[in-house]
């Protein structure tokens, strides 16, 4: 007789959801970013011939076109959303992550949009309505414009500005949210922004940087003292994307040196920052990342995904286990690939499954999976070919398809099991 598959189940009351952001799915926003690819999608189309490979140039010409990196209507998720819940619902999800652009609810310096608001009291309630547990993020990278003006993340300014619009937000939405997330992967927009100088406002300067840094640190300290003042039911976390990095040769100590640097300052300087001002960690992962000494990237990719992204599952569990050290709650904001074929999703959803289960067999607590993403969207600086998501989108006519792979994640969500 055949040996039966093994099944895996995960912790009871474990949140199976699936992360959006706002300006990626929303549509009809004006912001920081809205301006800067107005200026620079002419550049980043005539660059792309030159940084992506054949292969991706010929799966994806739209890269070529200026048109695909003006995000404009996006997903058109603003006025969809109830349909968009409704697909949710139906994948058996149990949570659902958003964002809530700061552009919309404070326009001005000081003044709050009360239609804006009400939008999305409309989307957390039509959330809680279908059966998912909201986890709502208030700063998904961009800022509003007139933040913008003033230097944005480098402005001095910058962690009361945060703190106000934090604390209205949850004094609006407090009674019907308790999961919060203050920023969305800080080192990653700092990264781009002033280390790279990619994205908006492209000011490479490893000082601005740190100020960056440090100014996002200050504000979510405060937002999270001033919240658990009013509120003692809120919980409050920040995301961050950790990368699992390997010495490229395990046997050379500067490879591994090299490892230890970006560890310390790459994945833990932020929680450094931040200690004692969490209430649960929100972790992201996509990938791996095989250093040489000094800090040359030296990846097998083996197999990868749309973006060239070594897929690499066992990295997840690493990480994991590296994280029990703060004995918090962890949840997985963000893991997903791009992936148009549909080809490799369901694999990579399943693959990085059981290695989470493996670490929460040693330890880790973790409470709750969100697969990046539920539609597919607006990907920042490289615009709409790259496809994230379970749900696809025909951005010609907004009409959604769900992906073959998101009927099978339904089953795992739906039983709280994964079988192998």
């Amino acid at each position: 007789m055949a040996k039966r598959k093994k099944d895996i189940k995960f912790p009871e009351g474990f949140l199976w959801g699936a992360a959006t952001s706002a300006y990626q799915v929303e549509g009809g926003i004006e912001n920081d970013w809205s301006e800067w690819e107005k200026k620079n999608a002419q550049r980043l189309a005539k660059e792309a011939e030159a940084y992506w490979q054949p292969w991706q140039i010929k799966k994806f010409p739209e890269m070529l076109k200026s048109e695909n990196y003006i995000c404009g209507k996006a997903c058109d998720h603003y006025n969809l959303f109830e349909e968009d819940l409704d697909i949710a619902q139906s994948l058996s999800l149990n949570s659902f992550r958003i964002s809530i652009e700061w552009s919309r609810i404070e326009p001005k310096e000081g003044e709050f949009d009360e239609k804006e608001v009400e939008h999305y009291r409309k989307v957390i309630r039509a959330i809680h309505k279908r059966g998912m547990q909201p986890l709502i993020t208030l700063c998904h990278y961009t800022l509003p414009g007139w933040l913008a003006d003033k230097r944005g993340l480098l402005c001095n300014n910058f962690p009361y500005y945060f703190t106000r619009y934090a604390v209205f937000i949850e004094n609006r939405f407090g009674n019907i949210n308790n999961l919060w997330i203050t920023f969305n992967e800080p080192t990653v927009l700092i990264g781009f922004a002033y280390l790279a100088g990619k994205w908006p406002p492209r000011k490479k300067n490893p000082i601005f940087a740190l100020r960056a840094l440090k100014n996002i640190a200050e504000a979510h300290n405060r937002a999270y003292d001033i919240i658990h003042k009013h509120s003692k039911g809120a919980k409050i976390g920040l995301s961050h994307l950790i990368r699992y990095f390997e010495p490229y040769n395990k046997n050379s100590i500067l490879d591994k040196f090299a490892v230890g640097i970006a560890n310390r300052y790459r994945n833990n300087k932020l929680y450094k920052l931040t200690q004692g001002k969490h209430d649960f960690l929100a972790l992201q992962y996509y990938f791996r990342t095989k250093l040489k000494f000094p800090i040359s990237e030296r990846n097998e990719n083996r197999k990868v995904t749309d973006l060239g992204w070594e897929i690499y599952p066992e990295g997840i569990y690493h990480i994991l286990k590296d994280l029990k050290k703060y004995n918090l709650p962890i949840y997985i904001t963000e893991n997903g690939l791009a992936d148009a074929d549909d080809s490799k999703r369901l694999g990579f959803i399943k693959n990085h499954l059981y290695w989470i289960y493996r670490a929460i067999g040693d330890g880790a607590d973790v409470r709750g999976y969100f697969h990046w993403s539920f539609l597919d969207n607006f990907e920042w600086d490289k615009g709409f070919w790259p496809r994230f998501g379970l749900v696809r989108v025909d951005y010609k006519t907004m009409r959604r398809k769900i992906r073959s792979s998101a009927f099978k994640f339904k089953i795992i969500c739906e039983t709280n099991t994964l079988s192998l």
